[in-house]
């Protein structure tokens, strides 16, 4: 009898679910007022064209003024649900912190890559996105501080950002590689313990005081 052929390995995925890369930011240091003190921050992000380069610390041409709380190994890459501009458009303007309809543009929150059909709540820590060139893994939600009331132009969009989760989420390179706009993504599934809303919940103590 000849012996069963072995199961070939298939990545454990979730089924169906994948995305978009509707656009790439990078960004360089620049001063930033915050509450009356200058700093410096690479928040300010616009759209680059044609093929990035992808290295394991992020970008090419992407700058982080603080690597405690951005950059590095672990957090080289930051992702935002392009679908959460419209709403972030909206509490501003509720908040008083513009008079105008503005649309806000990709990368206004500091995000570098804007995704599509990608949300938080349907991605665990350690999921990996698979671009076929570059491959990213999920490595924790997205924490706002200052800076970030600072541009959005309001003392509460920090617990706004905790409060409804639409945080986006940082990625470290697994795969290095070039990336452009318009690519299609697979997600690779890992062990699906903990999703990035839940993983920002258990962190929000720090930001609802």
């Amino acid at each position: 009898m000849q012996p069963s052929p072995q199961p070939t390995f298939q990545p454990n995925s979730p089924s169906g679910l994948s995305g978009t890369l509707l656009a790439i930011q990078t960004g360089q240091v620049r001063p930033l007022m915050v509450g009356g003190r200058k700093l410096v921050s690479a928040i300010g992000k616009t759209t680059v064209s044609g093929p990035i380069e992808v290295g394991v610390l992020g970008l090419a041409g992407d700058e982080q003024a603080d690597l405690s709380v951005h950059g590095g190994l672990s957090k080289a890459v930051y992702a935002l649900p392009s679908e959460h501009l419209a709403w972030w458009q909206a509490q501003r303007q509720t908040r008083g912190a513009t008079m105008f309809e503005e649309t806000l543009t990709p990368g206004y929150l500091g995000e570098n890559l804007s995704l599509q059909g990608l949300l938080e709540q349907d991605l665990f820590i350690g999921d990996r996105l698979d671009f076929g060139d570059v491959v990213f893994r999920i490595t924790q939600p997205r924490e706002p501080c200052g800076k970030f009331n600072a541009v959005m132009g309001y003392a509460l969009a920090a617990k706004d950002m905790v409060q409804s989760g639409r945080c986006g989420f940082y990625l470290a390179v697994e795969q290095t590689g070039f990336l452009q706009a318009g690519a299609q993504c697979q997600v690779l599934a890992g062990s699906r313990s903990t999703r990035v809303t839940e993983a920002l919940q258990h962190k929000a103590w720090k930001h609802l005081r």
